[in-house]
Parts: structure tokens; sequence; C-alpha cells
């Protein structure tokens, strides 16, 4: 309950005048429910029973109007209904994603992209079904019922009686019913999530599940979780199933006792059959708002399943926030240190006593084996993640007091893994500020030895590179991404690994491009080609999430410890390759 009526806060916007208008039109659907027993009894014993001509002509009209006004009122309150319902849809949609694109990067490791898809796609739409339809359903039904129920009771208080001994016996199994509903349906949404995910994955990686040849193997383990969200759902469908024909036997006895007791009454004289037809009359009608109502109370233990869901994400908390007294970084100008920084996944050691100093205007290098922790080094200055102990000084100020917003307007970056929208070559470059003029735009990409290609575009700087930039080559990706570090003009500058993944002339352009983009700069270099940092004012190199020595490329290979090892087998890999390619 606490959950619904925290959905039914999503209501509150459009109470007025959409909503009220929607229920004031389902009230006035529900109120000639009661009309109709009272016109059957009219037709039998006025028309058939008494031979009442005046009766002949009036209540056709009667019934007509009454049916007209149901089908203007029924109208008003269906689509008032559905505009509020989707307009629902679109806040809780926009919540969610405004929501996530603020959580930390440690939450998008621990949740599956599909799995966040699902809640944002198909959990919104149980939870629209739950607050519009079902809060509809509960007052139109509900005033349907209640208004058959007087008139019920009016005509017949002691047919009445027998007719309602079903409706508490129904209720139990009901309940019973819809909360098992309500399990099976939060079982099916993670299987959905699980199943988005393993589509978006084959989808994504498309080229290397053709190069492996493991399209069977994808499409069996796609059919596997189908077949297994399938029987989620048959499950559920099963239950649900169960209800209207339970119902329907509950109401034949009911209906069945009444028959007997009041067609006996006809028969001996005690009632005549208009008052006997307006009594049936008045059970049948009542039988569609309860079943209704069963419905509805299933619905909404479906939509609890889905909000359930929804408010898991919308109540996780960024583990990286502005704190309350944080304030606007000042333009960097002297340096970036880190003071015996620690950091973990968990219970996992990263990194250990990191002091480091990266004096303004310096080219600092981080070299080592994968996973020594050199990218997750460069994460904490842009505050991706929080330091676990020690703490990190931009100009002398902790990094943590500053709004986020601000560092980071500070920081430009360039990884290996370069991630491009699908949208057009301008969009991109000016992603980082879309106010800049297209003279800005066609500068940046020019120092980035992009321009070229780009004219090359069938519609040049509007061309769309689709999803991932996949349109382009990898070079021209790399180079799209460094003229949008370029237009950014950010003083400080993170390279992950920028040039690794390229072949030679590709890698030539790209170095070239940085060369422009890190004039000027405090730039820090992710290395994986040793060859490419030989002009770093300085190389530090990481062993087991510890700095192990520093200095420059003359200094280190002088030293003949941890880098010079490093640099000899790379040297040799090299060489290995080469002589490789000779031979072939």
């Amino acid at each position: 309950m606490k959950i619904y009526l925290r959905l039914l806060q999503y209501l509150k916007p459009y109470i007025w005048p959409y909503f009220v208008i929607a229920v004031s039109c389902m009230l006035g659907y529900s109120a000639t429910s009661g009309i109709m027993p009272f016109l059957v009894q009219r037709v039998f014993d006025d028309v058939f029973a008494r031979k009442d001509e005046t009766a002949l002509l009036v209540l056709p009209l009667v019934i007509v109007g009454v049916f007209a006004f149901r089908g203007f009122v029924n109208f008003g309150q269906g689509y008032l209904t559905d505009y509020v319902g989707l307009r629902i849809i679109n806040d809780v949609r926009n919540a969610l994603q405004r929501h996530l694109q603020y959580l930390s990067l440690s939450f998008f490791q621990r949740h599956p992209t599909g799995t966040l898809i699902s809640r944002v796609s198909s959990d919104v739409t149980l939870v629209r079904s739950a607050l519009t339809d079902a809060v509809a359903s509960l007052m139109r039904d509900s005033t349907s019922l209640v208004a058959l129920i007087v008139v019920a009771f009016l005509k017949d208080w002691v047919l009445a009686s027998i007719a309602f001994v079903v409706f508490p016996v129904s209720v139990l199994p009901l309940t019973r019913l819809s909360r098992k509903i309500r399990r099976l349906t939060r079982r099916g949404q993670v299987t959905t999530g699980s199943l988005t995910s393993l589509l978006q994955e084959s989808i994504q990686g498309n080229r290397i599940v053709k190069a492996f040849g493991m399209e069977r193997y994808e499409s069996e383990r796609f059919a596997r979780e189908n077949r297994r969200l399938l029987r989620q759902f048959l499950r559920a469908c099963q239950i649900k199933a169960v209800v209207a024909p339970a119902m329907e036997t509950l109401a034949s006895l009911a209906i069945g006792a009444v028959v007997w007791y009041g067609g006996s009454s006809v028969v001996g004289g005690g009632r005549t059959q208009g008052e006997f037809m307006a009594f049936m009359t008045a059970m049948f009608l009542m039988y569609q708002p309860f079943k209704h109502l069963t419905r509805t109370y299933t619905m909404i233990q479906q939509g609890i399943a889905g909000a359930e869901r929804i408010f898991e994400v919308l109540d996780a908390e960024t583990d990286v926030r502005d704190h309350p007294h944080a304030r606007p970084a000042p333009r960097f100008s002297q340096s970036i240190e880190f003071r015996d920084v620690g950091f973990g996944y968990g219970d996992k050691p990263v990194l250990k006593h990191i002091h480091l100093k990266i004096r303004a205007g310096e080219l600092a290098a981080l070299v080592g084996v994968s996973g020594v922790g050199k990218s997750t080094l460069a994460d904490l200055i842009p505050r991706f993640y929080d330091v676990t102990s020690g703490s990190i000084m931009i100009d002398g100020i902790d990094v943590r007091d500053v709004t986020l917003a601000s560092l980071r307007a500070q920081i430009g970056m360039v990884t290996q893994h370069t991630f491009l929208f699908n949208d057009t070559v301008r969009n991109n470059i000016a992603y980082g500020d879309q106010s800049k003029s297209m003279e800005h735009i066609i500068a940046a990409a020019k120092a980035a030895h992009a321009h070229e290609f780009i004219m090359a575009l069938p519609e040049g700087y509007d061309s769309v590179i689709g999803e991932m930039g996949m349109k382009l080559s990898g070079g021209q990706r790399q180079r799209l991404a460094i003229a949008r570090a370029l237009l950014k003009d950010a003083p400080i500058l993170i390279l992950d690994e920028a040039t690794s993944s390229l072949d030679n002339e590709s890698e030539k352009l790209v170095q070239e491009a940085l060369e422009n983009l890190i004039v000027r700069r405090t730039t820090l270099v992710i290395a994986h080609r040793l060859s490419t940092i030989r002009k770093a004012d300085r190389i530090i190199v990481l062993v087991d999430g510890m700095i192990a020595e520093e200095g420059t490329h003359e200094e280190l290979l002088a030293r003949k410890q941890e880098y010079s090892r490093l640099y000899t087998l790379q040297l040799l890999e090299e060489e290995g390759t080469v002589a490789g390619k000779v031979l072939h």
C-alpha cells in the first residue's frame, strides 16, 4: 500500500482538470447503471403486462437517451484516462532517465544496461495501468456496484441477501491469487531485463558474433531466456485465467438460488414478473463491475511489482555527489596532487598509497601491465569514483570540495574506446557545448585532422555517423573524439590509450592531432605503446596498484628496473610481429 500511495504522487499534476472530468464521466456512467433495472421493470409491467401505449412511446426514447448519455461519458472517461496515463508514463520515464544520468559509474557496473532499459520501458507501462486504468476502474465499477446493490436491496432485500452470500466467500482466494501474480510479474520483469541485455549484446557485438561464428550460440542463448520468460508469464496467465471461471461459478450458485426462490414467488403471485426481472437485471449488471474489480486488483498487484523495480532505481543514491559546502572550482593553474590515495572496488584494493604531483603544463604518462590501476587512477581526477582514502588536490583544493560540474568542465578526455552518438558529425564534436559556432567546430576538426574526411562524407558536418560511429573507421572516430576535446578547451587532459588498436597511418594522423590537443594543457597519458610517450616530461610506473618508479624515458631506461623491463618486452613483441609479417 505504501508503494501504491507513492505511485499516486505521479497522478497529482493531472488531477485538475483532466482526472476530475474523467472521474465525473465515470460517476455519470456508473450512476446510470442503477436506472437499468427500473427501465426493465417498466417494460415488463407497463408494456407487456398492462399494454400501456404511452409507456410504449416514452420508454424507447428514454432508453435511447440513457444509452447515448452513457456512450458520451464513457468516451470522455476513456480518452481522458488514457491522456493522463500517457502523461504519467512520460513523467516517470523522464524521472528515471534524469536520475540515471546522475548516478555514479559503480551503479552501472552493478546493473546491466538491458535491465535498466527494461525498467524504463516495460515496468513503466505496468505502472501506468495500475495508476490510471486501475483508479478509473475502482471509481467507475465501485460506484456502479454500490448503486446496483442499493437498487437490489430496495427492490427485494430477501433476494439480495441470498445473492450476496457469494461476495465475502470470493474475496480471500482472490487476494491470495493476486499476490502470487505480483510475485510472478516481478520475476517476469527481471527476466525481461536479462532478455533485453542479451539482445543488446548480440546486436552491438554482432561483428564479434560473426567473426567467431557464434550466431547459433547467441540464438540458442536468447531462446533459453525467452522460454524462461514464457513459462513465467504463462504461469501468471494461468492464475489470472482461474479468477474469471471461479467468479462465474460462484455467481451461478447465487443466480441459481435467486431464480429458484424468486421464480417460486412469481409463480405463487408474491412478485410481479417486472419486479423479478428488475432484480435479475440488477444482479446481471452487478456481475460485470464485480468481475472488473477482481481484474483491477490483479492489475494493481502487477503495477506494484513494476513500481518496486522503478523505485529501486529512483531510490538509488549516487556514490559521488556534491557536498553541501561544495563551491565552483577556480580555473586550474598550478598542480594536481595525489596525497596518499587509496581506492578499491568493494573489498578489492586497486590503488595503494599513491603520492603523485603533476604540475600545470606537464605531460605525465602512466604505464604498467594491464589491470594495474592506470585507468582507475585517471578516473579519480574527475571524480568518476571517490577515493577510499587520502585525497586528490587541484590547486590545493580537495576535488570533493568543489562542484562536480565545475570540476569536470576543466577536464577533457579521449579514450581508447571512443563513444560517439548516433547523431551528426557537428553535434558529436560540439557535444560538450552545443552553443559553439560552426567556425569553432570546423577549427577544432581541422586541428584534429578530421576536416578532410568529414567533407568527404555525403552531407559533410550534417552527416549522421550511425550508432557508436560505426559508419567511420577507428582512426576517424578517434579524431572526432579529439576534435570534441579540442572544442571543450579544458586545461586538464586525460588520454586513455588513445592511439592503441590503430593502424600505422591512422596512428600517425591521430598522434599529430593529439600533439595539437596537448599544447598548453596539463596532460595525463595512459600509455599502451611505450614508444608513444618518449617525449613525456615524466613517466610514472605502476606495479600492483602502487607507484614503483618515475622519471623521464631516458632516466627510467638507465635504472634497468620495471620500466626498462616493460620497454624491452614490448620492443621484442613488436620486432616479432614485424618479422612474422615479413616471413608471411
